[in-house]
């Protein structure tokens, strides 16, 4: 494994800043409510009154309304991040100030961005790509049964009938998250030679669109593991999708052992070398699978 050295990363000259390249930011953060969510999980009620109200005349009999009341769990689940550094390089980069502590904690957070999505959305770990056992169908992949085929030259009836078919399941749309080519798609839809949604046009990532929240993330489409390529989610992020951190343990850094349990690296003390490591507990639930639908290419 690869371990960055003083000598081979940085001139010997003073620098007092990093530029981060780390990329990643979240759907679901923008577009859902955060709730707490306690270390053991918390259990969410969904209520509903089965009936219309009833109007009942003076004397007159009063009937059955009925309502249904279904928990649903909110489990927090860790996600963590960590490398190996040189020694040497956590005592140059203190001399001569930088501040890469923070650089990686601020790197974690985009990343932790990303990985929320990408579980949320798909059921995946972030880290392999494939299905988490962990994660276990918690995920919209999973959850929805409201599909929309995806046709580019028709991407804004796309997102009209993915609405409709929320409303006629009786929910509500408050968001949409939709994969850059999906925005690429609507920027370049014309009539008479006009573009119809010059916002999306140039790569433009409007924060909204008809009065709805929007987020234009790579999460969408990226690791989608189902035999499907998603396009697009649309649904009550705001009140059928909650989701928040349940603990967050401040970064460590770890002179001792192999922390990574890559045997071929070795012990930290052995190679000079320390091991940076950050964590975080998140939890999501999907209150109402219903109020969503996913814009999605045919499967074949």
């Amino acid at each position: 494994m690869a371990t960055q050295g003083r000598g081979t990363l940085f001139d010997p000259v003073l620098v007092t800043d990093l530029f981060n390249k780390v990329k990643g930011k979240s759907s679901v953060a923008k577009l859902a409510n955060q709730t707490p969510v306690a270390f053991n999980g918390n259990k969410e009620f969904t209520f509903s009154m089965d009936s219309e109200i009833d109007i009942v005349a003076e004397n007159g009999a009063k009937s059955h309304g009925g309502i249904t009341v279904a928990p649903v769990t909110i489990v927090p689940i860790k996600f963590e991040y960590g490398a190996r550094i040189s020694d040497e390089f956590m005592y140059a980069t203190e001399e001569e100030q930088i501040n890469i502590l923070t650089a990686f904690n601020d790197g974690f957070s985009r990343k932790v961005a990303r990985g929320l999505d990408l579980a949320a959305f798909h059921g995946v770990n972030p880290r392999t790509a494939s299905a988490s056992a962990v994660v276990n169908g918690n995920d919209l992949d999973h959850k929805i049964t409201s599909f929309i085929t995806y046709a580019s030259a028709t991407a804004d009836d796309n997102l009209n009938d993915a609405i409709q078919a929320v409303n006629t399941a009786d929910g509500d749309v408050t968001g949409i998250a939709m994969s850059p080519a999906f925005a690429s798609a609507m920027s370049a839809i014309k009539v008479n030679g006009a573009r119809q949604y010059p916002e999306f046009a140039f790569g433009g990532r409007p924060d909204s669109f008809h009065g709805l929240g929007l987020d234009v993330n790579r999460t969408v489409s990226d690791m989608d593991v189902t035999d499907a390529a998603s396009y697009s989610y649309v649904g009550d992020f705001a009140n059928a999708f909650k989701w928040g951190y349940a603990k967050e343990i401040p970064l460590k850094v770890i002179e001792y052992g192999c922390p990574d349990n890559d045997t071929e690296a070795g012990d930290l003390q052995g190679h000079n070398q320390v091991y940076l490591r950050a964590e975080v507990y998140l939890g999501w639930g999907i209150l109402l699978p219903s109020s969503f639908a996913k814009i999605r290419t045919a499967k074949g």
